[in-house]
């Protein structure tokens, strides 16, 4: 029985001690859980997403937004992640990748100080060794979280101040990310971002019931696959999609001067969740991405920050129910 009762405590132990850390925030109308940076035990510790902001469940509205849509959780696999989640993307790939030298370093802004192995071409789904995590340090308070990385790599000459907070609006059913990246390095950053977004609302499969709204006669350079169907300014579904099916295209129509082609509109009928996500600056690219379990709008701006320059940038949640209306 004693012997019983000690193994309980060392499976519960180790439980406890795989429980990755987090941090609860709510407002009375958004309740969300987020995970936190660390490089020992964070939820995500690959190499493609920025650490911060990961948001691991959000209720709002009488509905749920976001969770797990993989089959394959490791914390080093680089889609192993629940959204909003950011990922930002350089010419080359990564800020110092093409002129690092095999053994040297190159930089993921959010990730980290990386070292380059050999290969032909960086790869965006590969997870490289980390050098350095650069410092984070984060504030949480009852209704926002505040992430810092400072990260400097004397190999490459680039170096960064990126300050992101994931607020709750008082009184509203609406989350906020507000971001900030001060270039503190020697060279110009100059990269894209986008939020990769995996939206999984109420838990419901991709299919009929969901639209995606634009503010723009949406295009696609090619026919969008089945069962993806755009019809006006919306993108929706035929039937289902099936368990080895994929969605996905690059979409245009928008206008890159106007920040108010910057928005997407998603709805699942059958449930009556909805959420408006817009962002303030206006969109360089858009990638639509969907399987059977989750949805992504991926919004691109591009960035480029001079050294001693700093760039600012905010993108919103309006989260709200619907009438349901089943398409069965």
């Amino acid at each position: 029985m004693i012997r019983f009762f000690v193994l309980s405590l060392a499976v519960l132990a180790t439980v406890q001690a795989a429980e990755p850390p987090s941090a609860q925030i709510d407002n009375g109308k958004v309740r969300a859980k987020l995970y936190l940076p660390d490089a020992k035990d964070g939820y995500y510790r690959g190499t493609r997403f920025d650490w911060s902001g990961v948001v691991a469940s959000l209720e709002a509205a009488g509905h749920s937004y976001f969770g797990v849509w993989f089959a394959k959780y490791d914390p080093k696999l680089h889609d192993a992640i629940t959204g909003p989640v950011e990922e930002f993307f350089s010419p080359s790939g990564a800020l110092g990748y093409k002129d690092a030298a095999v053994g040297s370093t190159f930089i993921r802004i959010g990730v980290g100080t990386l070292r380059k192995p050999q290969e032909a071409a960086f790869q965006r789904f590969f997870t490289y060794d980390i050098v350095d995590p650069g410092k984070w340090k984060t504030s949480v308070k009852k209704d926002s979280v505040t992430f810092a990385h400072v990260l400097r790599d004397s190999s490459s000459g680039y170096a960064y101040r990126y300050l992101k907070t994931v607020r709750l609006v008082p009184g509203k059913a609406e989350m906020v990310i507000e971001h900030s990246l001060k270039n503190t390095g020697k060279k110009r950053i100059e990269t894209d971002v986008y939020n990769h977004n995996f939206m999984v609302m109420d838990g419901q499969p991709i299919g009929p019931d969901f639209t995606v709204g634009f503010n723009f006669a949406p295009k696609t350079p090619r026919a969008l696959a089945e069962p993806g169907r755009i019809q006006g300014n919306e993108l929706s579904y035929a039937r289902p999609i099936g368990d080895r099916e994929t969605v996905m295209s690059e979409v245009t129509g928008f206008d890159p001067a106007k920040a108010s082609d910057h928005e997407f509109r998603v709805v699942n009928r059958k449930t009556g969740a909805a959420v408006r996500i817009t962002g303030d600056k206006p969109l360089s690219k858009i990638l639509y991405w969907s399987i059977k379990t989750v949805l992504s709008p991926e919004d691109y701006i591009s960035l480029s920050i001079d050294p001693g320059r700093e760039e600012n940038w905010t993108s919103r949640y309006e989260f709200s129910s619907v009438k349901a209306v089943s398409q069965d």
